[in-house]
């Protein structure tokens, strides 16, 4: 059998020796991406005089769910009155509370159902992304296709986010950043950019946080920031 590379072997030693890793199998977590979002609304919470990411009875919507951590926790936040739809590139076995849809998210064709999950208003309460792009090594590349995703998820955050709503993306430091920053902010009333302590500290990924939705009518408002 051929040796590991060395970079296997150290991602296999930090992986048996992740605490969120252990955490995950103790709780039943598919991933341990799940305490990034637990982390997140806890954050949000402690801002908000208790008010966190979810409500009971929020719908939910989940970009780049598989393998489906945040759909467990979104599920669970909101109950059995609630709704999350989650959706991803990769198939996903189902999660107890979720409608899960596979398919590319920058295809039109997937929106139809997508929006039909949510009910019949079509809207949501929350929309979350932990969508990324299949990284090719060529790092301009891998960071302009990152920014389309996070651009895509956030024009379809502001067409389908009910007034109030909240969302959360990941995004990578890069040429971009601050212009998507500056845009989300167009749109919600609070943004807070974090790195929660789950992520990895050899990771580059960062998560954009947006309170308080303005709504459609504000879409062409300056900002006075």
């Amino acid at each position: 059998m051929a040796n590991r590379r060395p970079s296997s072997a150290r991602w296999l030693e930090e992986h048996r020796n992740d605490p969120y890793v252990a955490a995950a199998r103790r709780d039943g977590y598919r991933s341990r991406a799940a305490y990034k979002l637990i982390e997140i609304d806890a954050a949000l919470a402690a801002r908000s005089q208790g008010r966190g990411l979810f409500r009971p009875g929020d719908v939910v919507v989940e970009l780049g769910a598989a393998p489906g951590g945040w759909t467990q926790v979104a599920a669970s936040r909101v109950g059995d009155q609630g709704r999350v739809v989650a959706m991803d590139l990769l198939p996903m076995d189902p999660v107890p509370g979720a409608l899960i849809l596979q398919g590319d998210f920058l295809d039109e064709t997937i929106l139809e159902p997508l929006r039909a999950g949510m009910g019949p208003t079509g809207q949501a309460d929350v929309l979350l992304s932990d969508m990324a792009p299949n990284m090719t090594g060529f790092k301009v590349a891998d960071q302009g296709r990152g920014s389309l995703l996070v651009e895509a998820a956030l024009d379809f955050a502001v067409e389908v986010l009910r007034p109030g709503g909240r969302i959360v993306m990941k995004l990578f430091q890069g040429p971009d950043f601050h212009a998507l920053v500056r845009s989300t902010r167009l749109h919600f009333s609070s943004i807070k950019v974090e790195k929660p302590p789950a992520s990895r500290d050899r990771s580059a990924e960062l998560y954009l946080i947006g309170s308080g939705f303005k709504g459609r009518s504000d879409l062409f408002k300056e900002n006075d920031d």
